[in-house]
C-alpha cells in the first residue's frame, strides 16, 4: 500500500537525483564554459576599446575640423559683405548657431542692423488670437499695418509687420529706429520674441536660423507656421535660410519641398557647425551681391555645399 511515507522517500529520491546531476554536470563543464565565457568577454573588452578610440579619434578630427574653418573664415569671407545691413533672426532653440553666423557675417564685413530670437509661443496655434490683436496694436507712425494680411492667422499678420520692422530702409516715411524698437518691445513684453537692443531698420536681407523641429503635440501646426514667418520675411527683400535638414518638419526641408519658395530662397542645411555657419556668411553674400538663389549643404536638396563662385 502506498503512504505518506512513499511518497516523502520518492521525491527525496528524485531531488537527490537533481541534485547530483547538477554538480556532475557542472564539474564536466566548468572548465570549458568558463574559459569560453572568458575568452568571450577579453575579446568583447577589446571591441569597445578599438571602438571608444575610433569614437574618440572622430571626435577630435571634427572638433579640428571645426577650428580649421574658423581660422580659415577670414580668408573665404573677409569683404564679401563690407557695407552691407543685415539682420539675424533666430527661430527657437537656434540660438547658438544664431550667434556663429552673426560671427561670420561680421568676418565678411557685414553690418548686423537686428538680432532676434523668435520664442515658441509665436509659433503657438493657442496663441494665434492674441498674436493677431498684437499685430494689430503695434503698428507706429513710420510702420503702419496698412496693407498686412487680413485673416484669422496670427502668425503671418505678425510676421509681415516683423518684416516691415527690419526690412526698410531709413528716411522720410520710412520705420525710424524708435518705431522699430517699439515695435519689437510690444512683442518682447509678453514673450513672443527677444531682441538685443539698438536694433534698427534697414536689413537689405535677414538670415533666418532654424533650430531642431519641434516634437510636441503641436509640432506639425509649429512647423507649418515657421513656414508662414519664412515667406513673410522674404515678400520684400531677399532671404537665407540656415538650419539642419534632420527630423521631421524642419524648415529647410520644408522650403526646399515647395516648389514656390524653393525658387525664391537661399538656404543652408548644416548650420549648426562651423562650415555651416561659414557657408551660410557666403551664401548670403551671393543673395545680396549676385541675386542668386541656391540650396547648399549636404541633406537632400543641396545642390553643392557652398556657392560656386566662393573662393
Amino acid at each position: 500500500m502506498i503512504n505518506f511515507r512513499y511518497h516523502v522517500v520518492s521525491l527525496t529520491a528524485v531531488f537527490l537525483a537533481l541534485a547530483i546531476g547538477l554538480v556532475v554536470g557542472t564539474a564536466a563543464l566548468n572548465g570549458p564554459v568558463s574559459e569560453n565565457l572568458r575568452d568571450n568577454l577579453a575579446q568583447l573588452n577589446k571591441d569597445n576599446n578599438v571602438r571608444r578610440e575610433q569614437v574618440n579619434k572622430l571626435n577630435e578630427e571634427v572638433n579640428r575640423n571645426q577650428d580649421f574653418a574658423k581660422q580659415i573664415a577670414p580668408m573665404l569671407l573677409g569683404g564679401e559683405l563690407t557695407g552691407r545691413k543685415v539682420a539675424v533672426v533666430a527661430m527657437p532653440g537656434a540660438d547658438e548657431p544664431a550667434d556663429g553666423v552673426a560671427e561670420m557675417l561680421g568676418v565678411a564685413g557685414a553690418t548686423l542692423t537686428a538680432r532676434l530670437q523668435i520664442e515658441d509661443k509665436f509659433l503657438d496655434s493657442n496663441f494665434a488670437t492674441e498674436l493677431l490683436q498684437l499685430a494689430d496694436q503695434s503698428s507706429q507712425p513710420s510702420i503702419s499695418a496698412a496693407g498686412l494680411p487680413q485673416n484669422s492667422d496670427g502668425v503671418e499678420t505678425a510676421g509681415a509687420l516683423l518684416a516691415l520692422a527690419l526690412q526698410q530702409g531709413s528716411g522720410p516715411g520710412q520705420p525710424t529706429p524708435g518705431d522699430v524698437t517699439a515695435v519689437l518691445a510690444a512683442f518682447a513684453q509678453p514673450g513672443y520674441l527677444t531682441a538685443e537692443d539698438g536694433a534698427t531698420g534697414g536689413a537689405e536681407t535677414i538670415v533666418l536660423v532654424a533650430g531642431a523641429p519641434a516634437t510636441d503635440k503641436e509640432a506639425d501646426k509649429k512647423s507649418k507656421a515657421a513656414v508662414t514667418v519664412a515667406s513673410q520675411f522674404h515678400r520684400n527683400r531677399p532671404l537665407v535660410v540656415a538650419g539642419d535638414s534632420a527630423g521631421e518638419g524642419n524648415l529647410v526641408s520644408a522650403i526646399r519641398s515647395d516648389p514656390t519658395l524653393v525658387q525664391d530662397i537661399s538656404t543652408v542645411d548644416n548650420v549648426i557647425t562651423v562650415q555651416g555657419q561659414v557657408a551660410t556668411a557666403l551664401v548670403t553674400a551671393e543673395r545680396l551681391v549676385q541675386n542668386k538663389v541656391g540650396q547648399y549643404g549636404l541633406g537632400a536638396g543641396a545642390t553643392s555645399i557652398v556657392p560656386s563662385a566662393a573662393p
